[in-house]
């Protein structure tokens, strides 16, 4: 019999781990009951009551495991070590908040049955704010643009991974890893499929502007070359241009010495111009070097301090 691992990720999900917990036993008893199965919860210490939830669900279903972290570890950290804690055939990743339907789930087995190592999940359509949905679809095309590799558009994570893709994940020593540009990197006969997404049970969001900025910038770095040679270019040209404008102004200022003027305004907007490009190529390259410095500190992705129903001889993930 072939055993599936879900895997959740939790912050301040305490509303919705119960509900995860039914509407994921039913889908199992109902439309897979040819597989074995295991429910990982993953919480990156929530200051709610999260934990108490998940205790409760492990006293009372063995196959209900919890992780819990010894303190936040963010996002992105949380995530990849969450899809790496399964011992199944196959790993099954949705987010504590129910956005992302677990009823999904035997549509990805059939294509996982028919060989596809990856199948995910893509939004094309969201219950969350019109204008926050808007800048993502923004996001994504820069970042599909600027991109080495393709990118999957409006994808969180959500998804079942086969062993074999799990097993390269665990290769990766990356302190500060990129889930969605590594799917799309080492992902093997990916398959894609969509649906709407639903609005989190939590009612709002944990991310606020700068923890939509880092994720956004760890893509940007982790995935993009372009900037930092679009700055080089740009340097280039804005040089020569300049080379080019002083020869015009001492040629027009020698053939008209007594009349010609010396352009206060158009030297200050010139300056401030070149002067705003300088500052936001230097910003670029400090999220390189930040970047850069993140990942050369080797330091664990996460710390954990508690896990419940785990075998003793599991080994603890704790790169």
């Amino acid at each position: 019999m072939k055993k599936i691992s879900v895997t959740i990720p939790c912050w301040s999900e305490e509303k919705s781990v119960r509900q995860m917990y039914e509407r994921l036993t039913k889908v199992f008893r109902e439309e897979l009951p040819e597989y074995d199965y295991e429910i990982i919860y993953v919480d990156d210490y929530s200051p709610d009551n999260t934990r108490d939830e998940i205790r409760k669900l492990c006293q009372e279903d063995k196959r209900v495991k919890g992780v819990f972290n010894a303190r936040n570890f963010g996002f992105n950290r949380n995530v990849f070590e969450t899809m790496q804690y399964g011992s199944g055939d196959a790993t099954f990743m949705l987010f504590g908040d129910l956005q992302d339907p677990p009823e999904l789930l035997p549509k990805m087995v059939e294509k996982w049955e028919q060989g596809h190592k990856v199948v995910v999940g893509q939004k094309m359509k969201s219950k969350e704010s019109k204008i926050m949905y808007t800048l993502r679809t923004l996001y994504y095309n820069v970042i599909g643009k600027l991109s080495d590799s393709q990118q999957i558009q409006h994808f969180n994570g959500f998804g079942l991974y086969d062993k074999v893709f799990i097993d390269v994940m665990r290769q990766i020593d990356d302190p500060n890893p990129y889930l969605k540009g590594l799917v799309s990197e080492f992902g093997m006969n990916i398959c894609v499929i969509q649906y709407e997404q639903a609005k989190s049970e939590r009612g709002s969001s944990g991310f606020n502007f700068m923890k939509y900025y880092d994720v956004a910038m760890l893509g940007i770095t982790s995935y993009t070359k372009i900037l930092m040679r679009v700055a080089t270019f740009l340097g280039a040209i804005l040089g020569i241009f300049s080379v080019g404008l002083a020869v015009f102004v001492l040629i027009s200022k020698l053939l008209h010495w007594g009349s010609y003027p010396y352009g206060t305004a158009a030297i200050l907007v010139g300056v401030f111009f070149i002067g705003a490009v300088q500052l936001f190529f230097m910003g670029i390259l400090g999220e390189y070097v930040l970047s850069i410095n993140t990942r050369t500190m080797r330091r664990p992705r996460v710390v954990i301090g508690e896990k419940l129903n785990f075998e003793e001889a599991l080994e603890e993930v704790m790169k």
